[in-house]
């Protein structure tokens, strides 16, 4: 800093070795700033005689118009890295936000680093739609630290018991249930689920909890060895179908907690010289493009991509607006085709 000038922001993330976004929340007393780092920095602002400039804190407290769409990075079969039901998602997203007069502003989610932090302060955005699975156990700091700091931010996925923040996603328990009292109609016996089911993916969690209810309902007693883990790719559901069909149980019917786990599914049971219905009935979940031009066409749990966009979109306006954060669960719609078929 030059002699007679007046201090910046910057000369204090200088001196006290840290980001401008970092001085800026600290003098703002913000929680995501330790007591330590907060203490010092403002005892720099003090010794340089900074004083916050009015007239630029009142240009950013100012609406940008613009929300932030942020994506959680998915392994995939191609280069996007966004699983195709995400993907649809966003189409709807981008235009329910051109609708309402905001642009869009699209990244990925870095789980090490301050994504979590930095739209808001730094007026990229007036809120934040979370998209993705990702691993609820990984990310769920980073929603405590979104909902300290008042950020105006909605997520799609399962309802969060433990926090007040608004969500947006899938009945996923009726959905599973729906499912698997569809498979069993088909006078199936012996019923697998495949896809993790444990507090690091709660949507697939879930839709095990209404498969396994399902069974219960129908007099069928719930076989844990007959649930096997899987992340949302085709691999993943094929290595676990093979795990599966190598084991010495046998099933006649598969759940498939997603539509591309279900694909590799498909793909593991004709490698194995079966026949799908004929020898195992399949069904998946979420109705992703390529569901219906499968070989056979996949039934599954179809998800109202366009209405979810919407909201996503109306419930961060209306957290902007002063509205409180709520969860709102939507219905899925069962699509029988010819996977699961009775012949």
């Amino acid at each position: 800093m030059k002699s007679g000038s007046k201090a910046t922001s910057f000369d204090i993330a200088y001196r006290a070795g840290v980001s401008q976004s970092t001085v800026s929340r600290a003098l703002r007393n913000s929680p995501l700033v330790n007591e330590e780092t907060r203490l010092k920095i403002q005892a720099i602002a003090k010794e340089l005689n900074y004083k916050v400039d009015k007239n630029a804190s009142s240009l950013r407290s100012q609406e940008s118009k613009t929300l932030a769409l942020l994506l959680f990075e998915d392994p995939t079969s191609d280069d996007s890295q966004i699983n195709p039901f995400f993907m649809t998602m966003l189409g709807s997203i981008t235009r329910a936000s051109a609708h309402r007069g905001y642009d869009l502003l699209v990244s990925f989610q870095q789980m090490d680093s301050d994504w979590h932090s930095d739209y808001e302060d730094t007026n990229k955005a007036d809120g934040i739609i979370l998209l993705g699975y990702g691993d609820y156990v990984d990310y769920k700091e980073k929603l405590v630290q979104l909902h300290a700091q008042g950020t105006h931010f909605v997520r799609w996925g399962a309802e969060v018991k433990d926090m007040n923040i608004a969500t947006l996603g899938c009945d996923n328990v009726h959905g599973g249930y729906q499912v698997t009292e569809h498979l069993l109609k088909q006078n199936r016996k012996t019923c697998a689920f495949v896809g993790t089911a444990s507090r690091r993916a709660p949507e697939f969690f879930d839709r095990y909890k209404g498969h396994c209810q399902a069974l219960s309902d129908a007099g069928i007693q719930v076989d844990a060895e007959l649930q096997r883990d899987a992340i949302s790719t085709e691999e993943a559901g094929f290595a676990a179908t093979m795990a599966l069909l190598e084991s010495d149980k046998s099933i006649d019917a598969l759940f498939a907690a997603s539509d591309l786990i279900a694909i590799g599914a498909i793909r593991a049971i004709r490698e194995k010289g079966l026949q799908v219905p004929e020898d195992i009935a399949v069904a998946g979940f979420d109705d992703i493009a390529i569901a219906q031009f499968t070989r056979p066409s996949l039934t599954t749990a179809k998800q109202d991509t366009l209405l979810a966009g919407e909201m996503l979109v109306d419930n961060v306006l209306g957290l902007i607006n002063g509205q409180p954060p709520q969860t709102t669960l939507l219905p899925s719609q069962l699509v029988v085709r010819d996977s699961s078929l009775a012949k």
